[in-house]
């Protein structure tokens, strides 16, 4: 993603006992890659001579490489980009493998194709596959190896963006949360050693995975992305150094490396290896001029090793909760390309196509302050030429491939039909239970209790919400609540501890507008429960307050005074890519699913309350001819998540808006009943009603701001 926030961040530096030791173990393997590559040389190519001769035009094959030579080869010479002998000119685009059902990702990926594109971007996220320490997850939406010989067998090349930090509007950038939980805390993006040493082991399973699709080896990965935008953040080049030989212990010498920074000379100083082991990529706001930005680019790298790239020209852009939805214009969009390719420079499409940031995977981005958060939406459709349900009619999608047809070497396919949306109506929901009900059936390894409140990541959680508990005096005249820093939003009840009344809802403390709240007064013959139920709404995935812990972080104050004595109840309900039975709370708000279908004894009533509660409801296809894909549309409702057939299909907030309606797949749909099962935090629709729509809808909410609108 584009660099917003410049800091001037200046991360520590090895000790000299770790930076010989790093070095040693760099020498190492570097022994060990420089003989293999020597010998794999030698069996596929024979003796190499480098050309620096200048090129005669864009069909003609590299000097060093005979047109009869059946050998593989992806390569930077005479600043340009080579493939098999010939200058290449890369027109690629950001696709996501982990923001697209994988029965889906054919289907994008040929939309991908159509468009003109030759090469698919892609990021990948070390939270997805390795959500506990040392428990590694490829399979699923995380199956990045079907997903890399897909792009193989519909002959599209890749560039693999490994990280460790990927920014992307992805929950912490990538890193798994429980990177926050160790002490003493980790200095991140840095060559710290414990950090360090943490990379190390996950690229030790990553990059042996996916070596034998490099190019050289007959995939389709002919570059290598390290770090991301680093330039934007800090400037340990020991860190970068040390990447870029991990990765060159594990993948060889054939493969290009690179890194991406924004195009100013600072971020390029900051973010840029040097020498000519890493190629050095640009991005830039669309509509900029880009040669200029090139030409600076080319003092970044090697003589002859600068072939011009954007690696992020940005189709679109993000949004995040409360503002209007991000719209770029398809023309305006379409000539800033051509600029690009019509002197042979090559580009990268972000986004080709964005997807949906399915289950708690949003991330977040702060202002000057790690108050000012603005989390990001569920869908991640980045206003790019390929919609978040796959619709590729639309002026977008034709200005593009119309600018990409005049400079491909091959003809175009075929553009495939939108696919087929339905509306499956009217869905009648009924309340199964509320929220603080189902905190009986929780087991000890559930419930925490300390002097002080702990954050999510202390208590082993990753997404989800922690209900904080405790209890304190009556008062005649109330009592006023502080809680100086709760990461994301808390809602606030009371109830008396002797009887069984509902719990009285209180109000809101939220990051981005915290304030005292005065707590109703509640007549109890003994103590008082305070709950307080925190929302992990997403963490910061960019800038300086990434190291960005979740849950209640600071002393809460009554009436001045710190309340100790806490209970912490863990609620993480499921997250894309997991069992629904990991949580007994999960189990007990979708077992009301079985009821509302029997029609057996459950709660009717409205939806009347502030308390959060969950709801159910199904609806039926008849046929398989009847799957297709929908939206559900949450006007009226409150703010929540919501599972369709047991997946997380993500977070709603139409009040604050603007997405009204989340997209529902339709591999995620079924012949007979499909159940339905929302959590409302707030206050739903009275009715209990939520419809099954056939568009997308970005115009709810208050819009009170436009981020990026060109």
């Amino acid at each position: 993603m584009p660099a917003r926030i410049a800091t001037s961040n200046t991360l520590p530096l090895h000790s000299a006992e770790s930076a010989s030791r790093a070095a040693a173990m760099a020498r190492k393997r570097s022994r060990r890659a420089t003989l293999f590559c020597a010998l794999l040389s030698l069996a596929a190519f024979g003796a190499f001579v480098p050309a620096l001769a200048p090129l005669p035009s864009l069909t003609s094959p590299h000097p060093s490489i005979s047109k009869k030579s059946n050998s593989r080869k992806f390569e930077i010479n005479s600043d340009k980009f080579w493939k098999d002998g010939y200058p290449f000119q890369i027109i690629g685009g950001d696709v996501h493998y982990f923001r697209v059902l994988p029965e889906y990702w054919e289907d994008r990926l040929l939309r991908a194709k159509a468009l003109g594109l030759n090469t698919i971007q892609t990021y990948v996220p070390w939270n997805l596959h390795e959500p506990k320490p040392g428990e590694t997850v490829f399979e699923g939406i995380a199956d990045i190896i079907s997903f890399l010989n897909l792009c193989k067998k519909l002959d599209l090349l890749v560039m693999l963006r490994v990280g460790p930090y990927i920014c992307a509007e992805w929950d912490f950038g990538g890193f798994p949360y429980w990177l926050l939980a160790i002490k003493p805390a980790l200095t991140l993006r840095s060559s710290d050693p414990t950090f360090v040493k943490l990379v190390e082991r996950w690229w030790s399973i990553l990059l042996p995975k996916v070596s034998s699709l490099l190019y050289a080896n007959g995939g389709p990965i002919i570059m290598v992305q390290i770090e991301n935008e680093y330039g934007s953040y800090g400037d340990d080049k020991t860190y970068l150094r040390h990447l870029a030989e991990l990765a060159r212990g594990y993948l060889g010498d054939e493969v290009i490396l690179y890194t991406t920074d924004g195009g100013s000379k600072e971020n390029l100083q900051k973010g840029t290896v040097g020498g000519d082991d890493v190629f050095s990529a640009v991005d830039f706001e669309t509509g900029a001029e880009p040669w200029p930005i090139f030409n600076l680019q080319k003092q970044f790298n090697a003589p002859g090793k600068s072939p011009p790239l954007a690696a992020e020209f940005y189709t679109g852009w993000l949004t995040h909760w409360g503002e209007k939805i991000a719209q770029t214009d398809a023309e305006f969009t379409a000539a800033a390309l051509e600029k690009i390719l019509s002197r042979n420079g090559s580009a990268v499409l972000y986004m080709a196509h964005g997807g949906t940031n399915f289950g708690f995977y949003n991330g977040a981005n702060t202002g000057g302050s790690e108050s000012e958060y603005k989390p990001d939406l569920t869908s991640y459709d980045y206003d790019a030429p390929i919609k978040e349900s796959g619709d590729v009619d639309n002026p977008k999608y034709k200005a593009i491939r119309k600018v990409v047809e005049q400079y491909s070497t091959v003809p175009l396919p075929s553009v495939p039909d939108n696919n087929a949306r339905t509306s499956y109506g009217r869905i009648q929901l009924h309340r199964t239970c509320f929220l603080f009900d189902s905190l009986n059936v929780l087991g000890r390894q559930d419930v925490v209790q300390s002097e002080n409140p702990l954050s999510m990541e202390v208590v082993g959680q990753m997404f989800g919400f922690l209900l904080y508990a405790s209890e304190f005096a009556s008062t005649d005249d109330g009592s006023m609540l502080t809680i100086p820093k709760v990461h994301d939003r808390g809602q606030v009840f009371v109830s008396c501890t002797s009887r069984e009344d509902r719990p009285l809802y209180a109000g809101a403390i939220e990051r981005w507008s915290n304030k005292p709240l005065h707590l109703p007064v509640t007549k109890c013959a003994s103590r008082i429960t305070l709950y307080v139920l925190v929302e992990n709404m997403g963490r910061v995935n960019y800038g300086s307050y990434m190291f960005d812990m979740k849950g209640i972080l600071s002393s809460v104050y009554l009436n001045g005074r710190v309340l100790l004595g806490w209970k912490m109840f863990s609620i993480p309900l499921h997250n894309l890519n997991e069992a629904t039975t990991i949580h007994p709370i999960v189990q007990v708000g979708h077992s009301g699913v079985t009821r509302v279908l029997f029609n057996k004894s459950i709660n009717k009533s409205d939806g009347a309350t502030r308390e959060p509660a969950f709801y159910a409801g199904s609806f039926h296809v008849n046929e398989v001819a009847q799957i297709k894909d929908t939206f559900i549309s949450f006007q009226g409702w409150g703010k929540g998540v919501a599972y369709v057939n047991d997946f997380n299909i993500g977070r709603f907030w139409p009040s604050f808006g603007p997405q009204c309606n989340l997209y529902v797949p339709a591999p995620v749909l079924r012949v007979g009943v499909n159940s339905l099962v929302v959590l409302d935090l707030e206050s739903p629709r009275p009715d209990l009603v939520l419809h099954s729509v056939d568009e997308p809808d970005f115009s709810c909410g208050k819009s009170k701001s436009s981020m990026h609108q060109l």
